[in-house]
């Protein structure tokens, strides 16, 4: 009885360190996705010659960036 307590405990402290661990490794990963990699792409678009799709992904990005920092 003792053991099913304790395994019971353990999932759920194990299950919430990981539900945490998920949320932290999502939150790095938009975050270095949107200031690291974004900018990458766009650059290597323009000098790839890709500017005709480039512009309107800046532009999108830049609306909405705007929106979501008013809200």
């Amino acid at each position: 009885m003792l053991t099913l307590i304790f395994m019971i405990c353990m999932f759920g402290v194990f299950g919430k360190l990981f539900c945490f661990g998920v949320k932290a490794a999502w939150g790095i990963s938009k975050f270095v996705l949107t200031i690291v990699f974004l900018p990458l792409i766009l650059l290597v678009m323009v000098a790839g010659g890709l500017i005709s799709i480039a512009l309107p992904v800046l532009l999108v990005i830049g609306v909405v960036g705007l929106i979501a920092s008013k809200a």
